[in-house]
């Protein structure tokens, strides 16, 4: 499940863009001792380490981690309660040595790592592992460059999360390789160590039971239908003040103040297990309904609410009431390095979907970058109803994922 919306069957790990990715196309393999080197290891536990490449004494004898980082890691992982070799099945993004004109070990490529993924997801797929160690940036790039669709970033980003990938119903967990650990100060083993042995500890913890949250987004056509709805939470924020009213709103761009924008959309969910979304309501009625609603003592939440509070004012002319959670600062929060925060990172790294959007986002960039103002071209979503259902569901997606996190945020930071 790469996500919930139809993706074009255009490319494929090995064909993409029509572009052959192929051990011929790649040619690594015609200058080692081990071309294709196979996976090594007896996989007791169920533990898949990616690494970057093999070195020169990998190379040599046919094997993983046979060199001194191989060595470290090994040590490590005894340390830890792992045998490497006995309880692990080894790979690596590129499965030939790369090497400089000069014979010495290199990073490999992008375009090398490209070539041989369809190696590493055929490994995958064939052993079902528990637990998938990314050591490194290359590791990252080899099992997420063809299915994130953002910007990926690097190993700073994604070291120390536990991800329960959906796709691959199995926990992912990036790291530092080893040869990065060797190389720097104390603190960098400190936190190794802590990442992997969280890592590790997960061998025996299922994967939560996830449901499809698209099955959970109520899309409201009619203005009855609305009606009805926004009675039923009107009522529930009266009964239940301490709940918590979560909400997310597509608009025309970022910012709500030069000519021709407006708010399309609005997602409402007062329970973690149902969100509905709607058009912005024309009928009077409905418009007082949702300012009600919006203005009630019941707490509110949203994933950057600045966005919302800003809109909903310069639109509808009132603020929202009693706001109680930003997701996105929690995030912060919690976690303060750079470009976590977003709703679809954290919705990735803590849910494991990771892609439930790309079909959509095109159409939320600003026709201008440099212009916070700019407007978008989400309107072109409305044109067809296949497109416009695509616009709302992604709306209430967003809305259901954020209304989970909320919960496991208070969970962590309250207990």
């Amino acid at each position: 499940m790469e996500g919930f919306f139809t993706k074009k069957e255009t490319e494929s790990i090995s064909r993409p863009n029509g572009k052959i990715l192929s051990c011929a196309s790649c040619g690594l393999y015609r200058e080692v001792i081990s071309p294709r080197m196979e996976p090594f290891g007896n996989f007791r536990k169920g533990i898949l380490n990616i690494g970057e490449a093999p070195g020169a004494t990998e190379d040599e004898r046919g094997k993983q981690w046979q060199g001194t980082v191989g060595r470290l890691l090994k040590k490590t992982y005894r340390r830890l309660g792992i045998d490497l070799f006995e309880d692990c099945l080894n790979i690596n993004s590129v499965n030939c040595r790369p090497t400089t004109k000069n014979g010495n070990n290199r990073t490999p490529t992008p375009q090398e790592i490209a070539c041989c993924r369809s190696r590493v997801m055929k490994t995958i797929e064939e052993y079902h592992p528990k637990v998938i160690i990314l050591l490194g940036g290359s590791a990252v790039f080899s099992f997420l460059g063809h299915r994130w669709k953002k910007d990926l970033g690097g190993i700073f980003k994604w070291r120390g999360w536990t991800i329960p990938d959906r796709d691959f119903n199995a926990w992912v967990c990036p790291i530092f390789h080893p040869s990065y650990v060797a190389r720097e100060e104390e603190h960098v083993t400190t936190i190794w160590l802590q990442d992997l042995e969280r890592a590790l500890g997960m061998v025996n913890i299922p994967l939560p039971d996830y449901c499809n949250e698209g099955e959970q987004v109520q899309i409201i056509e009619s203005p009855n239908e609305l009606t009805k709805i926004l009675v039923e939470i009107e009522a529930t924020t009266h009964q239940h003040r301490s709940g918590l009213l979560s909400l997310d709103i597509e608009t025309t761009g970022l910012k709500p103040h030069a000519e021709g924008h407006r708010i399309i959309c609005l997602s409402l969910s007062h329970r973690k297990d149902q969100a509905y979304v709607f058009m912005l309501p024309k009928q009077k009625e409905n418009l007082a309904l949702l300012k009600t609603v919006l203005q009630s003592k019941m707490r509110k939440s949203a994933h950057n609410m600045s966005f919302e509070h800003t809109w909903i004012h310069h639109f509808l002319g009132y603020d929202i009431q009693v706001w109680y959670w930003d997701s996105m600062i929690a995030a912060h929060v919690l976690d303060n390095r750079p470009d976590i925060t977003g709703l679809k990172f954290q919705t990735y790294v803590n849910f494991g979907v990771v892609d439930y959007s790309s079909e959509i986002e095109g159409y939320l960039q600003g026709i201008d970058p440099k212009n916070a103002n700019s407007i978008n071209r989400i309107t072109e979503l409305l044109k067809t109803k296949e497109k416009r259902t695509q616009l709302l569901t992604y709306c209430g997606l967003d809305n259901i994922f954020h209304h989970k996190l909320v919960i496991k945020q208070k969970k962590e930071i309250y207990g």
